[in-house]
């Protein structure tokens, strides 16, 4: 029965298009549409200004 339940995953499987990535994803790299995203620091997040200014009553 495992046999049977290996060889039908086995179907469905895909390869690896960018094994050259693999170390990126394990590390947690984030990818929006094939494209990598850089990780911002907390320094640039501070910095950052906004895109919306802030209203306060």
């Amino acid at each position: 029965m495992a046999f049977k339940l290996i060889e039908s995953a086995q179907a469905r499987w895909r390869a690896v298009n960018a094994p050259h990535l693999v170390a990126l994803v394990r590390a947690g790299a984030n990818f929006e549409k094939g494209k990598l995203v850089e990780r911002l620091t907390n320094q640039e997040v501070i910095s950052k200004p906004r895109d919306t200014p802030i209203h306060r009553s």
